[in-house]
């Protein structure tokens, strides 16, 4: 069992790691190693059920081939300024070739020709002004929306052509530990994910390869951590998101959905003045919920292609740093994360904005009677700010109050609001422009180890790991 290459993780940094080596004719013995299962094996049993079921061993919209990105709307951002550090290892000209490049290869693998936020730039104009008077900055940046069910389809035929091409895929394979000696990696320590799942840990495999590539996403960062801390790998506390998924009726967001598709607007409230930021806009989408391997219940938004709503849902997020004497913003997430879980009985929390603002919580009834029709059919009415924190809820609160000079209506009293929303990519590891930390030969890429954000970058980053892998 010796490989030259093992990549951990199938998300789109990893299947992009592979499909680059295949382009360059590599030679090399590469293993594909997925904790989750392969595309088509993964499905949400909600769509049926209309409530989470616990899907064993894990949560598939967050886990597996093609990774947690590709289960939400499968947005592809072509532009520098979004997803992440990958200019600051790669320089910015290199970043916008390989956006190009990797964004030819969506369009070869079927993704849609039409690029949405390019429209009318004297409109665009005018939404830039109105965030100039609310304090905040417009990011415009061009999209190519695949939709949730298009990018089922795209993964798929990228999955089975890395397969076919010869490199290995082990799904439903967990890694377990990494094999280090002298400061080296030796390879990785593995087990079924069911056996892990029941608790039998005995029957482990070891598997062996000359460099060994981690690609493990937001949802290995926790794990990834881990081992940084038991391996000795530098790394560092990053930044955690903490936040909430806004629902509105795609009236309230017309403007801006027709002209930009996502509004990317970042600004910093009073009074504490932290970054708070919009992310994943789903025009006539849906709200989600995904689960983590502690099943805690975590918001985020799916658009299809096809399946549409009358709702648009984006996330408002708030940035913050935990340093000294505390350094686990991971942890910090984590908490929020449970008590919002454990006031709507381990579903998602809705709460609408005016209850907020009036300082009480929302019943069923009241939602049942708004406007708004909530996407998310299992979200249970109650109050958010019994659990998010206090600075990171006035942040939330602020900036919906901005937004409504931008968007009138989006602060109407029933905008919902639904949490946690937690964006689990807070361990940074220290990386050469190799994308090698301390450890020899053992390279980094993608969400987990914060590098990248999203598809498009995590994807390109795949590319450039290729090329270095070939080189050496």
């Amino acid at each position: 069992m010796k490989y030259d290459v093992i990549i951990v993780g199938a998300g789109p940094s990893g299947l992009f790691t592979a499909l680059e080596l295949i382009k360059l004719n590599s030679n090399k013995k590469i293993l594909l190693i997925e904790k989750g299962k392969r595309v088509e094996d993964r499905n949400c049993p909600k769509e049926i059920t209309n409530h989470c079921v616990d899907c064993k061993p894990y949560c598939n919209i967050t886990t597996g081939v093609s990774g947690a990105g590709a289960f939400s709307d499968g947005k592809l951002s072509l532009n520098t300024e979004i997803g992440g550090e990958l200019p600051k290892y790669v320089g910015y000209d290199k970043t916008k070739s390989l956006i190009r490049y990797v964004d030819d290869i969506y369009l070869k693998f079927g993704a849609d020709k039409n690029i949405e936020g390019i429209k009318n730039e004297e409109s665009v104009q005018e939404i830039r002004r109105k965030a100039i008077k609310a304090n905040l900055k417009l990011v415009v940046c061009p999209i190519r929306h695949l939709g949730t069910e298009k990018a089922h389809e795209i993964f798929k035929e990228i999955q089975d052509y890395i397969i076919d091409s010869g490199i290995e895929l082990r799904d439903n394979l967990l890694v377990e530990n990494l094999i280090i000696e002298n400061n080296c990696i030796k390879g990785v320590k593995v087990l079924n994910s069911h056996d892990f799942n029941n608790g039998n840990i005995e029957n482990t495999e070891k598997i062996y390869a000359d460099k060994v590539v981690l690609c493990v996403g937001r949802k290995g960062a926790d794990w990834l951590k881990r081992m940084c801390l038991k391996h000795n790998i530098n790394h560092r506390a990053g930044t955690v998101d903490i936040g909430v998924r806004v629902e509105v009726r795609d009236e309230i967001m017309k403007e801006i959905n027709d002209i930009l598709y996502e509004g990317k607007l970042i600004g910093h409230p009073k009074p504490f003045k932290d970054k708070v930021r919009t992310f994943c806009q789903n025009p006539s989408g849906y709200v989600a919920e995904e689960r983590y391997d502690n099943r805690l219940a975590i918001v985020n938004g799916h658009s299809y292609k096809r399946k549409k709503t009358s709702n648009t849902n984006l996330a408002i997020l708030s940035s913050h740093n935990f340093e000294y004497p505390f350094n686990q913003p991971i942890e910090y997430g984590r908490k929020v994360a449970m008590l919002v879980n454990m006031l709507g009985d381990n579903k998602i929390l809705v709460q609408r904005y005016g209850d907020i603002m009036d300082g009480k919580r929302t019943w069923q009834k009241e939602l049942s009677e708004s406007n708004v029709t909530p996407t998310l059919k299992d979200a249970v009415a109650g109050d958010l700010t019994s659990a998010i924190p206090y600075r990171p809820m006035m942040n939330i609160i602020n900036f919906i109050q901005a937004m409504d000079v931008i968007v009138p209506g989006f602060a109407s009293p029933e905008t919902l609001l639904y949490g946690p929303e937690i964006k689990f990519y807070s361990n940074k590891v220290i990386l050469d422009n190799s994308f090698n930390a301390n450890i020899e030969n053992l390279h980094f890429l993608g969400d987990g180890c914060g590098l990248t954000r999203g598809l498009m970058m995590a994807s390109c980053s795949g590319v450039h790991m290729a090329r270095i892998l070939e080189e050496k």
